[in-house]
């Protein structure tokens, strides 16, 4: 898709906390195009929906990603067991309900959810899961595009679950020659593993350069 063909502004020209837009919809059409210029939604429930460019950006380049010893292990061990989109619905779902259970507010709201249910549907969204006894304990989810992988949220029931799932994407996503995973905003437990802070002017600069190249769409299956 035409990456303007939605009317989002330069995101060289968001405000200072990265705000470049707010109303729309999260359609397919809209989302592609608003990741497509390194724009995403967050917005909080009964708020319009608002769209973000922040600077600088947090990614993570798969080559670099940091994998401590006692994940090394757990890893080795195979204490968990990792699958890719098998389970896209229940892992979204598990990213809101965690928060609510905490207490915290969730961005994850049913028009959020079902909007990346349908991206999911279209191929371009996916899933990493991670298992134990056959029960879903962490997850992550994102949009796929171009050699961009854009991480949405994850969600961790059992210590080092959300980790395994990140290691398994990168693993994944290195084999497929990806540029970066798109970390969005500074986290602690994100920098942890390696990922870093570029500015958005680089980030823009790479997301072009990775869009250049056919978006890896259907359902990803590890060793294909």
């Amino acid at each position: 898709m035409d990456k303007q063909n939605c009317g989002f502004p330069d995101p060289n020209y968001a405000e200072n906390d990265g705000l470049i837009a707010f109303g729309g919809d999260l359609s397919p059409k809209r989302l592609v195009s608003a990741y497509s210029q390194g724009i995403f939604p967050w917005f909080s429930p009964g708020d319009p929906i608002l769209w973000w460019s922040p600077d600088p950006r947090l990614v993570l380049f798969p080559q670099k990603i940091h994998i401590s010893k006692s994940l090394q292990k757990m890893i080795r061990k195979k204490y968990f067991q990792v699958t890719m989109d098998q389970a896209f619905t229940s892992v979204i779902s598990e990213c809101a309900d965690i928060r609510t259970q905490k207490g915290e507010e969730t961005w994850l709201t049913n028009e959020m959810k079902q909007a990346y249910i349908e991206l999911y549907y279209l191929g371009i969204a996916h899933s990493v899961e991670t298992w134990v006894d056959h029960q879903l304990v962490g997850g992550l989810y994102g949009v796929s595009l171009g050699r961009s992988f854009f991480g949405e949220s994850m969600f961790s029931r059992y210590s080092n679950a959300s980790k395994t799932a990140l290691v398994a994407l990168s693993a994944f996503v290195q084999s497929h020659q990806f540029d970066m995973i798109d970390c969005q905003v500074s986290s602690d437990h994100l920098i942890s593993m390696g990922a870093e802070t570029i500015s958005r002017k680089k980030f823009l600069t790479l997301l072009d350069e990775s869009l250049q190249h056919k978006t890896l769409c259907g359902r990803w299956i590890f060793g294909k």
